[in-house]
């Protein structure tokens, strides 16, 4: 274990136990419920916004300020745990939810309390049979234990939890996609307004978190929101699960301070690159993020605002480490197919712009494309920014732009293979 590393969410993710109740109950488990259910709602409310934790499934937004949207009023009210983990290069939820399912039940039930909802459900990846299994079983346990349902430890607060399995579609990670989902609707984004804390699930206040952000609010809880805040940076408070893959020793799922630098994440906690390669680039936050050449991601930090500066973004902190053996292109060529493939098709330029820029780059990639290929890329790209109810035709655009532009010797040299074989102009 690297001394960077923090054991906070993480601190029994290696005992097998400490995915059973009892097991959970060993290591403190539900003893910060007890204490979240004596106080006021509105006392964790302000100790969460105090604590400056941010959604940690990809916008970042501060999760207080987000429970405080909710109107004053007796409407019912729901809670949504987001776990459609989709982002490609992301995995840290499934690790939480396979080795610690009880801490999420228990976050989520202190949330509800706090937002004042009698109903929660956990909104799972469709492809996620084993996290279903585990959760199931767990919310077994948590009812028989008298931790769901009514008048929860005596305390007259009656909650209860489902878990809801998707069908194997991203775009349901966005937030009302997939409330249009677990309303029987087709699984399509909303515009905004109305805010799912105003007008959410079946018409009513909802408000929805990742699976991280509910799993932190009990440690908020527990040791207050200026212990959490003795990690990370002022604006970007507390610890961070990065999922961490590509050319590195030791992949995997990190807790870290927010704010350690993106070099040691991957020279110190993750062991560094593989025998005789040279670091490349960098995909930050997941496949929707800008990418980072080599020079940039050894001086940026992982946290919202340095990611931001650099032209990147922390998104769902999935970290994709590339270095001198991958080609670039290819790894485009495979990303736009994925978000042309994964495209709703509800707008125009996000149903029409991923799948142009998806041929474009597969057609650079068989030795077919022309130089003007490449800038046509970029201008398609632009034209998809901004210009849709979420944001997936970004999320193509994004790392589009980014790879043609910091890369674009490679996408030449494709073009310039292809045009000896054919013996045509590259400006045609």
């Amino acid at each position: 274990m690297s001394s960077l590393e923090v054991k906070l969410l993480s601190e029994h993710y290696d005992k097998p136990e400490f995915q059973g109740l009892e097991g959970y109950k060993k290591h403190g488990g539900y003893e910060v419920l007890v204490k979240a259910l004596k106080m006021e709602p509105q006392k964790i409310i302000d100790e969460v916004k105090a604590s400056g934790l941010r959604g940690r499934g990809g916008a970042g937004f501060p999760t207080g300020v987000k429970w405080g949207f909710l109107p004053n009023n007796d409407e019912p009210r729901y809670l949504l745990c987001n776990a459609d983990e989709g982002e490609p290069g992301t995995f840290k939820d499934r690790v939480m939810m396979e080795r610690a399912p009880h801490q999420l039940i228990e976050g989520m039930i202190i949330s509800a309390f706090a937002v004042k909802s009698h109903k929660s459900y956990i909104y799972i990846r469709g492809e996620y049979d084993e996290p279903a299994r585990i959760l199931r079983k767990a919310l077994d346990e948590a009812y028989e234990a008298g931790l769901l349902g009514k008048n929860i430890l005596g305390s007259g607060f009656d909650h209860d939890m489902d878990l809801y399995r998707g069908a194997g579609a991203y775009i349901c990670g966005e937030e009302t996609g997939m409330i249009s989902s677990l309303e029987g609707l087709k699984g399509q984004p909303k515009l905004k307004p109305p805010f799912p804390a105003i007008q959410g699930y079946l018409k009513k206040p909802t408000i929805v978190n990742n699976v991280e952000t509910l799993a932190a609010v009990k440690y908020i809880i527990r040791d207050g929101a200026d212990a959490y805040r003795k990690y990370g940076t002022e604006k970007s408070a507390g610890t961070k699960l990065f999922s961490i893959s590509g050319n590195v020793v030791k992949p995997g799922t990190y807790e870290v301070p927010l704010g350690i630098s993106l070099k040691d994440l991957i020279f110190d906690v993750c062991g560094g690159l593989k025998p005789g390669r040279k670091l490349k680039a960098v995909i930050p936050g997941g496949s929707s993020a800008p990418i980072l050449t080599a020079e940039e991601s050894l001086k940026v930090n992982m946290d919202y605002e340095s990611l931001a500066q650099s032209g990147s973004m922390l998104g769902s902190g999935a970290v994709i480490v590339i270095d001198d053996s991958n080609d670039m292109v290819d790894l485009l060529d495979v990303t736009l197919h994925f978000y042309h493939h994964e495209s709703c098709g509800q707008c125009t330029p996000c149903r029409e712009g991923t799948g142009w820029i998806s041929k474009i780059t597969h057609s650079i990639k068989n030795g077919e494309g022309t130089t003007k290929d490449i800038d046509l890329i970029k201008n398609v790209a632009e034209h998809m920014m901004g210009k849709t109810i979420c944001a997936l035709s970004d999320a193509a655009a994004m790392p589009a732009i980014s790879f043609v532009t910091k890369f674009r010797d490679e996408f030449e040299a494709y073009v310039n293979k292809g045009v000896e074989r054919r013996g045509e102009d590259a400006h045609a």
